[in-house]
């Protein structure tokens, strides 16, 4: 079983398809840490992912536009990129610096989620690969 973080704060994504979602997670190199049949727990990359089953009320994603989001900030943008290439939002989620400092990726997830991944350009010396 994966190592638990012991600190820090974790998103708790709905998911209209929860069975679903685990695989999706599992290719970007998450693996089941708990969880039971409508509650999923999820570590990977030094944080964990915490998924729930969706239902019908308000917690339920819009068919049309899912109004949620992730992000994962590590330094092994490019590993985890490559695992997905080809759920990278293109044009605009390709791997690269951003304006607002941070070198991300966007990937399309289940349910039309955003899952970003990033790290502070900051951090990557120019010239320097950024892994």
């Amino acid at each position: 079983m994966p190592e638990i973080p012991i600190i820090g704060a974790f998103a708790i994504v709905p998911s209209n398809d929860l069975a679903g979602a685990a695989p999706f997670r599992e290719r970007l190199g998450f693996a089941r840490a708990g969880g039971d049949a409508d509650y999923l727990i999820m570590s990977g990359w030094g944080c964990e992912v915490h998924l729930t089953q969706a239902g019908d009320g308000p917690w339920r994603v819009p068919d049309a536009h899912n109004p949620f989001g992730v992000f994962i900030r590590t330094p092994d943008v490019d590993a985890i990129a490559a695992r997905v290439d080809d759920l990278i939002i293109r044009p605009g989620g390709v791997l690269r610096r951003r304006e607002w400092g941070l070198y991300e990726v966007g990937i399309a997830g289940p349910d039309g989620l955003l899952v970003r991944v990033g790290r502070p350009s900051r951090l990557i010396q120019d010239g320097a690969s950024p892994a």
